[in-house]
């Protein structure tokens, strides 16, 4: 059984789309243990809440630094034996986390990468005003820097004539992100992610 940890911020969405997969036991071998969030007012702690998850606020203004609190998440996961842990709309940089949980901190991320990857800001606009044909969604591994890393899985998006940042961003969210992550996490705990020459191979 993979012990996982989310951790969240926001609405939540991309959590959901976890909790509906537990619910409907999409994911084997799998348990999410806890969910930890950097605002206590994050929409994602009432849906942890309401799926009987446990849920916690580790707040970054009461640390003095970054490092301090990514160490306090840090700690806070190993003190509940997590193996696994999924971004799940997650923003902050994390810090030491990477250093405890190689090649086990799952993401996405609305772009195919490494297609924008390097732009700061709102990707989704970017991708739109650079007048892209096609989008889409990546979900990876965290790099030792608390970076996009090793590629699990890709799914393309086409952009519409009349989008505009609101609707291609929900779109990938829907079409491609929610699944993605699902999909990633449940090739994770069939142990079928393997890292090789630093590409994530897919085996039987």
């Amino acid at each position: 059984m993979v012990r996982a940890a989310a951790l969240v911020a926001g609405d939540g969405s991309k959590l959901q789309a976890i909790l509906d997969s537990v619910y409907f036991k999409e994911i084997p071998d799998f348990e999410l243990v806890s969910v930890i969030s950097s605002d206590k007012e994050a929409y994602a702690m009432t849906r942890a809440l309401n799926a009987g998850i446990p849920a916690y606020v580790v707040d970054p203004e009461l640390f003095p630094n970054m490092t301090s609190y990514t160490m306090a998440i840090a700690s806070k996961l190993r003190d509940m034996d997590v193996e696994l842990v999924i971004l799940a709309g997650y923003e902050l940089p994390l810090g030491v986390i990477p250093y405890q949980y190689k090649n086990s901190i799952i993401g996405t991320c609305p772009s195919l990468i490494p297609a924008f990857e390097d732009t700061r800001g709102d990707i989704v606009r970017a991708s739109l005003e650079r007048g892209v044909k096609v989008t889409g969604a990546t979900a990876y591994f965290s790099d030792s820097d608390g970076h996009i890393g090793g590629i699990i899985l890709q799914k393309a998006v086409e952009v519409k004539p009349d989008d505009d940042a609101e609707s291609l961003r929900r779109r990938i969210l829907e079409d491609a992100e929610w699944k993605l992550l699902c999909e990633a996490v449940k090739l994770y705990c069939e142990g079928r992610l393997e890292i090789r020459g630093g590409r994530v191979a897919i085996v039987n």
